[in-house]
């Protein structure tokens, strides 16, 4: 077994000496141990540092940090926006190095959305699938737009009109509509600005909206061809609407029945009570009338019912079928007539007869007192309940029973879970596709029908006169309406549009292929680029959008709307607590960019797993801001030492190392050869987990290598190789190898980093070509492991060496004398890199030695690692 001694001197008055063992079949470093020498080694001066007169710096520019400039030379504060007018052209699909494109249509805001960390998520996770086939040489188109968000603007709307003594009651649908359209083109952009400010590739030039009138008449004939194939029908149902006991005295007699409701004003529209047959309570009623409360004697009858629980309540039900989904059924069974006693605005109407036009709660709270007045009020006592809510301004929905308009799903949902099924739809993490198959499994008719005002307009007229519920025409315009109506009905016929419009998320289950020119299948981009490849969003929609997705693409182009399905998880704070308001750590994208940049937000962002949920913060952020000064710094390096760009034959000769075949490789010196094939490692492993989507993988791989090997080891390795005496030659190696791997380092980061990496990229000479265009490294490249294991054995040297001076207090400016022991073989490629060793060390090199013949030692075993000891 081989040693290896060093002789470690300085000027005070005793001496050291290590040894170490490659242990023969790790090819691991032993550990260390120290002992005591009489004789003193003079201390050597210190090898000259000059930079010989062919290396001219090339600095980088430096550029103030400004919200939208450029990094500094020393801290990258701020990423700098890329210059649209210029580099969009970039994002546009090129089919000059492919055929095969890879295409992405970015989820669409809410146009009234503001940037959030979901929003960065996405767009961080989908710009680096974008960029890396960009790269690779495929065609990418990643299609944005924003989503009209019907019920979001809406309210947006109301509350600015509110702000100016405007209430939308008081104004037309037409003259509404208007004032939205006028906000979306004042406020609309916003959250497109913010997100070309994560540096998102997109194609600008395809941007949607969905209510452009492309994607409009996509709507529209969606809704028509399910409909013509009897998938949409027209239904009564609840719009989405604490116990109160009430008695209600029997017609002609001196007894009550008590009813238990949570809802006391919509008595005024009840039609009937019911109970349960078998319960005997009640047996003696029923076939009575029952007198309403507070209706100045209106009789309804006592029914019963087998669906009536004895349980609940009192046993006795109110049937309020204006009122209740279920009432409404079950009225309908009975040939019970509906009574709604609720305006749209949550005010009664004239049914409530005294009560017309007071607000709902206002009537209740009447309505409880005058029935305490007049005996009729038993008890109210506590009750849980569920009340729905508005999800946007939180009032309460009252329970309205109208006429909605829903898809049939089940024939839908049987084609969507056959595509996962036959693999034609992959879902990532697979562990969804246990989620998207139980729900489309137990799926439920979508209602499909808003009463709103902003949106698309549900395509069904009526006409004047008829019963709605049976005579209607689906039409794609109101003159095609008309037609129709004219001759079906005579010349003489009036007819009106649906008020209400089609839920925001029917044109975006539209949204991959509606974008595309769909419906028209001649159309140049539905053509080229339909079906897509990938549907990256959160896992929180996978229901509500990308389940509907998949179902429409399939019932109207016959294909799977996209390849792959990419589900992010959440963004949590560092206490692993969902962001809100209410906690206060809501982290804002756009300060974290001003204080971080948006490179360091990126790559933090793409540091999660698929599905899992990411915990952010401002260490995480800190230390990859630190990562992204290091790039910028290592880059500033490396253009100080390369060659005058006026130089042409040394950046011939530079330019000429291609490092792609075996020889060029092999016939590196050590520490050149080990960091190309280490990249070359990297890279195919970089590239394997980019084409597995394992983003945090490739994130990580690459930081260790450019921080771990690169920055910390071969930047300073090639001082010794740059600042040599030797001349051009020796350097120019080192400046090869110092520019290929940066440049490899770069596309490998370009697509997390897009700003800094391609900064440092122009600043480099000779590029002919945006490193957003520039080729992907290629793959199986050279690599040489046997160097990897004989630097690996020279860095553990190194460290035991910077481990022993630290030890015994060796002030980091002094050089001292070494004398290292060790076989022959070793001292071959240890002594070849003696310049590396005493730079990384500092050690004397002109009293650095190396010799085969160790002194007598006795052989310790300490842990994994031998350790030898001089014998005195």
């Amino acid at each position: 077994m081989s040693t290896l001694q060093l002789a470690l001197s300085s000027s005070a008055s005793s001496s050291y000496s290590l040894f170490f063992s490659p242990l023969s079949k790790r090819n691991a470093l032993n550990s260390l141990l120290f002992y005591k020498r009489r004789r003193r080694l003079p201390l050597s001066h210190s090898h000259s540092h000059f930079t010989p007169h062919f290396l001219r710096p090339r600095l980088l520019s430096s550029v103030a940090a400004s919200e939208n400039g450029a990094y500094n030379n020393s801290s990258p504060e701020i990423a700098k926006s890329f210059d649209f007018a210029s580099e969009e052209r970039y994002f546009r699909p090129n089919f000059d190095r492919g055929s095969d494109p890879f295409v992405v249509s970015m989820p669409p805001p809410n146009v009234t959305g503001s940037l959030h960390m979901g929003h960065a998520m996405f767009v961080t996770l989908e710009d680096i699938m974008v960029r890396y086939h960009r790269m690779k040489g495929r065609p990418t188109l990643w299609l944005p737009g924003t989503d009209h968000a019907g019920i979001a603007t809406q309210l947006v709307v109301e509350r600015m009109l509110a702000s100016e003594g405007i209430s939308r009651a008081q104004m037309s649908r037409d003259e509404f509509t208007k004032r939205v359209w006028q906000w979306k083109e004042k406020y609309g952009g916003t959250i497109t600005n913010q997100i070309k400010r994560l540096g998102a590739s997109c194609d600008w030039t395809r941007e949607h909206f969905t209510l452009d009138e492309q994607l409009s008449q996509a709507v529209i004939e969606a809704f028509i061809r399910l409909h013509e194939k009897g998938l949409i029908y027209q239904e009564y149902s609840e719009e989405s609407g604490h116990l109160y006991y009430i008695k209600y005295r029997v017609a002609g007699r001196s007894d009550f029945l008590t009813v238990a409701t949570t809802r006391p004003e919509t008595l005024f529209g009840d039609v009937a009570l019911a109970v349960n047959p078998k319960d005997e309570r009640y047996a003696q009623f029923i076939g009575q009338m029952a007198i309403v409360p507070q209706t100045f004697g209106r009789h309804v009858p006592i029914l019963a019912d087998k669906h009536v629980d004895k349980e609940f309540g009192t046993g006795v039900l109110k049937i309020s079928p204006g009122h209740d989904h279920n009432d409404y059924f079950l009225a309908r069974k009975l040939g019970l007539p509906i009574l709604n006693v609720m305006n749209k605005d949550g005010t009664l109407n004239d049914v409530a007869g005294l009560y017309s036009g007071l607000d709902r709660f206002e009537a209740r709270k009447k309505l409880w007192a005058e029935l305490e007045e007049t005996g009729l009020a038993v008890k109210k006592e506590p009750h849980t309940l569920r009340v729905p809510r508005s999800q946007r301004g939180g009032e309460v929905i009252e329970p309205l029973v109208s006429k909605q308009w829903f898809v049939t799903m089940e024939p839908l949902a049987e084609k969507a879970l056959q595509a996962v099924e036959k693999g034609e739809l992959k879902i990532i993490p697979e562990r969804f596709e246990k989620i998207y198959n139980h729900w489309l499994s137990n799926i439920k008719d979508w209602c499909i029908s808003r009463q709103l005002w902003w949106g698309h307009r549900i395509p069904v007229w009526y006409i004047v006169g008829k019963n709605n519920e049976e005579e209607y025409i689906v039409a794609r315009n109101a003159d095609e309406a008309l037609e129709k109506a004219h001759k079906k009905y005579g010349k003489d016929v009036e007819i009106y549009q649906d008020p209400d419009v089609l839920d925001t998320w029917f044109s975006s289950a539209l949204w991959p292929f509606s974008t595309l020119g769909w419906p028209d299948l001649s159309a140049e981009d539905f053509k080229k680029f339909y079906p897509t490849t990938m549907l990256e969003t959160g896992h929180d929609i996978l229901f509500f959008w990308v389940a509907r997705m998949v179902m429409m693409g399939i019932e109207f182009t016959g294909t799977v709307p996209f390849s792959y399905v990419y589900l992010h998880g959440l963004i949590r704070d560092s206490q692993g607590r969902k962001m809100s308001k209410t906690l206060g750590n809501v982290i804002d994208p756009l300060d974290t960019i001003r204080e971080f940049g948006t490179d360091a937000l990126r790559f933090t962002l793409s540091l999660g797993t698929a599905g899992q949920d990411l915990n952010l913060s401002t260490e995480r952020l800190t230390s990859n801001k630190a990562f992204t000064n290091k790039l910028w710094n290592a880059g500033k390096f490396i253009l100080q030492n390369l060659p005058d760009q006026n130089d042409v034959p040394a950046w011939e000769s530079l330019l000429s190392n291609k490092f792609d075949c075996e020889d060029s490789v092999l016939n590196l010196p050590l520490s050149e050869c080990w960091v190309v094939s280490k990249l070359h490692l990297l890279i195919d492993s970089a590239t394997a987990s980019y084409d597995k989507f394992y983003f945090g993988e490739v994130a990580r791989e690459t930081y260790d290598f450019f921080w771990g090997d690169f920055a910390d080891w071969y930047i300073e390795a090639s001082k010794a190789r740059l600042y040599h005496s030797g001349g051009k030659s020796v350097a120019a190696v080192a400046q090869a190898v110092l520019l290929y791997t940066f440049e490899n380092i770069l596309k490998l980061l370009h697509p997390f980093m897009p700003f800094v990496t391609e900064e440092l990229w122009q600043a480099l000479p000779n590029r002919k070509l945006a490193l957003i265009v520039s080729p992907w490294p290629q793959t199986q490249l050279p690599r040489n492991t046997s160097s990897i294991k004989k630097f690996e054995i020279l860095q553990a040297l190194v460290r035991a060496i910077r481990n022993a001076r630290a030890e015994y207090s060796v002030e980091p400016a002094k050089r001292i004398s070494a004398s290292v022991v060790a076989s022959n073989e070793v001292i071959q490629y240890v002594a070849e890199e003696k310049e590396v060793l005493a730079l990384l060390s500092r050690l004397d090199l002109q009293n650095l030695h190396f010799t085969n013949s160790p002194p007598g030692m006795r052989e310790m075993q300490i842990n994994r690692f031998t350790l030898w000891l001089v014998k005195d």
